[in-house]
């Protein structure tokens, strides 16, 4: 396997081993800094330049793209992607996981645990948004930040309110969050290449530290995962479509929550802690990968015309509820089920015979017309009525007269 690392720096500690890694199982690597690259458009011949000249071909590419050139990165690692090389985390991935917004979005959408946050920019509603993520003390947290950089303890409402707009004053966007008081400054990291947890390692803060990162001066020591934590992880990492990621839990009292999925995440910490060879685990995964690489099907199944991907969603009182799949007719009209979600379980290529339920969620491939017929109309919320305003003095009885 001919292998790419992307990278700016090729001493840091990281990129040092993955390079060992890939050498020593006898593949080609090249460090490659990611600001050097030239992206080329031409109508079907997306090219790519390094340092001036046209890049040779590359099996796979692994990114280590840091927050401060985010734009620029994914743009390269979604360069490589139309050149249909394997990219072992892709730019859509990497975008999510970047934005702590989008991210919180997305796993609150799929069920999973977070610490209730809120997003305002309004300075009226910061002291409602306060008040609803359980009160002080409570975690201020800029929107893009790693390593524990960007993220306030505020002891009081006072005092949070104060950060909150004097961020904001800066252009600044940033998240409240709840204090997830139980953890006491630990933190769980989880890291997953594919879809297993090849090591994972508890973080404990310091002194009046409250952030447990291994760059704050954080203790750290090996974990072995319940079932939950380790499922939890897998699925986060899922979700944000990585293949390789750093997952942070905290210890809640109604099991994990997620805090942050990191798309470069550092090996030295979790080497260290654990005496696992990660840097090799994922050298194995990629190699393994560009032998029988996934497709992105976003591309590749919504390009022909009247088909796409579609979500069917079974409520209650449906008559497909207590059909098979093979019985419900959806072959028929030519809709292919590929995943059956049904709660937070997710049934893969779900068996013809398997039984629909109320509540179903069906990701299917077909004909967008005949998926179209299929999904129920959305039953619309009551509006209120608009109160019309009265024209100013409209309505005041005048002095000296009354009914």
């Amino acid at each position: 396997m001919k292998l790419a690392i992307l990278s700016r720096s090729s001493r840091c500690y990281s990129t040092r081993r993955l390079r060992e890694a890939a050498s020593a199982r006898g593949h080609k690597v090249r460090v490659l800094d990611t600001l050097k690259f030239s992206i080329d458009l031409q109508q079907g011949e997306p090219d790519l330049f390094y340092g001036g000249k046209r890049l040779s071909d590359y099996d796979a590419v692994l990114p280590r793209i840091g927050a401060s050139i985010t734009f620029f990165g994914t743009a390269v690692i979604r360069q490589f992607e139309q050149m249909d090389v394997f990219v072992a985390n892709g730019s859509i991935g990497i975008s999510n996981s970047r934005d702590k917004l989008r991210c919180m979005q997305m796993l609150a959408r799929h069920q999973i645990g977070i610490p209730a946050t809120t997003f305002v920019k309004h300075r009226a509603d910061v002291l409602p948004a306060i008040e609803r993520v359980g009160g002080a003390p409570v975690i201020i947290k800029l929107l893009e930040g790693t390593q524990g950089v960007g993220v306030i303890l505020a002891d009081s409402v006072k005092t949070a309110e104060s950060i909150v707009e004097t961020l904001q004053s800066t252009q600044q966007n940033v998240l409240l969050q709840k204090f997830v008081a139980e953890s006491r400054g630990r933190d769980i990291r989880a890291f997953v290449v594919g879809d297993q947890v090849v090591a994972a390692m508890r973080r404990t803060a310091q002194g009046t530290e409250f952030r447990s990162n291994v760059h704050r001066g954080g203790l750290t020591e090996r974990i072995e995962l319940s079932d939950q934590y380790r499922e939890t992880a897998i699925r986060s990492a899922q979700i944000m479509g990585l293949r390789v990621a750093g997952v942070d839990m905290l210890e809640g009292e109604e099991g994990p929550k997620l805090m942050e999925v990191n798309s470069s995440p550092g090996l030295e910490g979790i080497e260290a802690a654990t005496k696992l060879d990660v840097a090799g685990a994922i050298i194995d995964y990629i190699a393994a990968q560009v032998d029988f690489p996934e497709l992105d099907v976003r591309q590749r199944l919504t390009v022909s015309r009247g088909y796409g991907v579609a979500e069917l969603r079974i409520p209650e009182g449906s008559e497909y509820v207590g059909r098979s799949i093979l019985d419900s007719g959806l072959r028929e009209r030519d809709i292919n089920v590929l995943t059956l979600n049904r709660g937070s379980t997710v049934i893969p290529n779900p068996r013809s015979a398997r039984e629909l339920q109320a509540g179903d969620r069906l990701i299917c491939f077909g004909k967008l017309e005949s998926m179209r017929d299929l999904i129920p109309v959305r039953a619309r919320r009551a509006r209120r009525p608009k109160i019309k305003k009265l024209p100013r003095g409209a309505g005041r009885e005048e002095p000296g007269k009354r009914s």
